[in-house]
């Protein structure tokens, strides 16, 4: 059998495995996530129930979706998509990754399938989700459009993909590099390459080569006076987050 093409960077990887054991410390390496999560969940959650008319107050009201969070970490998505009744994969390309997600997803009573692999040897292996949940990975891979059309072909039928990342421009810069790695020291310096973020109009057109048909975005505003993440209809201009589905 063909061995399949990998968009993994392993430069990227190896970046991410070096802080695995931090993944569940707020105050960690990975804080920024942390205070991100909530306003993550609350795009990821409504974007699922709309699409699939699921009643969020309802007791587990993701049962009998299968969910891939692609590139999970160590579980900061997959864990509350396993409470609220999905079925899911967790996959990532760091190996270092997997044992943390499983030990803490076994102590919290979940039972959720993590595995180190990629999208592309999964898509190869024809693997199908109702929800592709992608975020903050795109920005990491050697090839964008490659890896998205791996989470395209990864969908099932009107299936959903959720994906997020960063724009370019001098003020993501300004807030993503200087000033989290660099002033406030949230992440190791050289967390992030600048000239890899996407904008979100280079965003669409990858998606949309890629075969799913992006239905909305929003941004994730920091607001350091609050202290706390909001989305935002208008204000795409560091973090942000794209709703595509696969045509049925």
């Amino acid at each position: 059998m063909q061995t399949a093409q990998t968009t993994v960077d392993p430069a990227e990887v190896a970046k991410f495995e070096a802080m695995a054991a931090e993944w569940w410390d707020p105050k960690g390496k990975f804080k920024p996530l942390h205070m991100l999560n909530p306003c993550r969940l609350d795009y990821i959650t409504r974007q699922i129930a709309g699409e699939f008319d699921r009643d969020l107050t309802a007791p587990e009201p993701f049962k009998g979706l299968r969910i891939l969070d692609i590139g999970c970490g160590g579980g900061l998505l997959s864990e509350p998509m396993a409470r609220l009744g999905a079925t899911v994969v967790g996959a990532d390309a760091a190996s270092g990754n997997i044992p943390v997600a499983q030990i803490h997803a076994e102590q919290s009573g979940l039972t959720i399938d993590y595995r180190n692999t990629t999208a592309e040897a999964m898509a190869e292996a024809g693997e199908q989700f109702d929800v592709v949940i992608n975020m903050e990975v795109v920005e990491h891979v050697a090839d964008p459009l490659a890896y998205l059309t791996a989470c395209q072909q990864l969908l099932k039928p009107a299936g959903l993909h959720l994906c997020s990342t960063i724009n370019r421009n001098p003020k993501s810069y300004a807030v993503a590099i200087v000033g989290a790695e660099v002033i406030m020291r949230w992440l190791p310096k050289g967390t992030h390459e600048w000239n890899k973020f996407i904008t979100p109009d280079e965003l669409y057109d990858l998606l949309e080569k890629s075969g799913v048909t992006p239905v909305d975005r929003k941004g994730f505003v920091f607001n350091p006076v609050l202290w706390s993440w909001s989305i935002s209809d208008r204000d795409l201009s560091v973090n942000y987050v794209t709703a595509s589905t696969k045509p049925a």
